[in-house]
């Protein structure tokens, strides 16, 4: 059917009628009255974007976030950082895209269910990891010892705000950016959409990092508490669907939560995580060298800022080295980082002809 005979369709229900025949926008809009619930948030009441820009005739304001982080560079370049394990080898283990592609699914999954708006969830899912190191969070906590001061929820609204775009940034909307903001934190998220995100984060994250754990013989299932198999389950798809089902039955009048019963079980699965497979010395033998790679790559381009691509000269002659060089290096995938380190500081093999 095509457009118009769509428009049609819809400008014959009541609510819908007026003078104009409304646009494929519009009629989302409207439909979003109907499908989102009353604590959700609806597009057209979008507290907006700090850049005032035209309305798309076809898509909301969050389905244009979604997309606009879908297109970012930032966003390609996830596919080559670390979820948790630092280069491991094999096909099937998480990066930090499959990781925001996975917390993706069961967000919208959860907001679906309940009647949030699943585009403003799929924007702030997409978006929550942009500022993401290599190397993880080791990545990250070397970046916080080098510089004093560095948050991956942080860099992912500087990310989204100005280094996109040859630092226009994306313009997102409020929702998104303040959903993208404190996704990890503690502070106020303004909305039950970023709430149901921080709790897809968690729920995706310790499901397929432990797969990947098994995956690798960091665990075997025996490894994994009792409570845990029994009141979560013994394999990753079970896990997650008795996850989501119990964030789906109790959740509602504007709580995003578990029951306590898989609160308990939550809890256990969380420290036995960090005990097993985040503090694994093991898994985590590789860590130590992160530092040593990112201290010295920071330094230099800290020294050398006209070394820096040109949208990070220009960041340094607004905000001072330290920020460009911060944002440069940050933004690197992890074989990039290697790959520079060994461009700067490795000896090149050389022979006379």
């Amino acid at each position: 059917m095509s457009y118009k005979g769509i428009a049609e369709v819809f400008s014959a229900i009541p609510f819908l009628t007026g003078d104009a025949m409304p646009c494929i926008r519009e009629i989302r809009e409207k439909q979003e009255t109907l499908i989102v619930g009353p604590y959700g948030t609806l597009s057209s009441c979008s507290r907006g974007r700090y850049i005032l820009e035209a309305e798309d005739e076809v898509r909301t304001c969050f389905q244009r976030d979604v997309d606009r982080v879908t297109h970012a560079k930032a966003f390609r370049r996830l596919r080559h950082k670390t979820q948790v394990f630092l280069q491991p080898e094999g096909d099937h283990y998480r990066t930090r895209l499959t990781h925001t592609l996975e917390v993706a699914r069961v967000a919208r999954t959860i907001a679906r269910a309940i009647r949030l708006n699943e585009d403003l969830v799929e924007a702030i899912s997409l978006g929550h990891d942009l500022g993401h190191t290599p190397f993880g969070h080791a990545g990250e906590r070397a970046l916080r010892e080098i510089t004093g001061s560095f948050n991956h929820y942080e860099q992912s609204l500087r990310v989204v705000d100005k280094l996109e775009k040859d630092g226009r940034g994306l313009n997102l909307c409020h929702e998104t950016r303040l959903g993208i903001l404190n996704h990890t934190t503690g502070q106020p998220r303004d909305t039950l959409e970023a709430d149901v995100v921080r709790l897809a984060d968690h729920i995706a994250y310790l499901n397929h990092d432990l797969d990947d754990a098994e995956r690798a013989g960091i665990v075997v299932a025996e490894d994994v508490p009792p409570i845990i198999r029994e009141r979560i389950g013994t394999r990753n798809s079970q896990r997650l669907n008795a996850m989501v089902t119990d964030a789906i039955e109790n959740s509602g009048e504007g709580v995003i939560g578990l029951s306590a019963y898989m609160k308990e079980a939550y809890d256990v699965f969380y420290r036995f995580m960090y005990d097993a497979v985040y503090r694994n010395p093991t898994a985590k033998s590789e860590e130590s060298k992160v530092k040593d790679i990112l201290a010295p790559t920071l330094r230099y381009f800290v020294e050398h800022v006209e070394k820096l691509p040109p949208e990070y000269q220009r960041i340094a002659e607004e905000d001072g080295a330290l920020v460009a060089a911060t944002d440069y290096v940050s933004g690197m995938t992890d074989s990039f980082a290697v790959g520079t380190f060994e461009e700067l500081f490795i000896p090149k093999s050389w022979s006379v002809k």
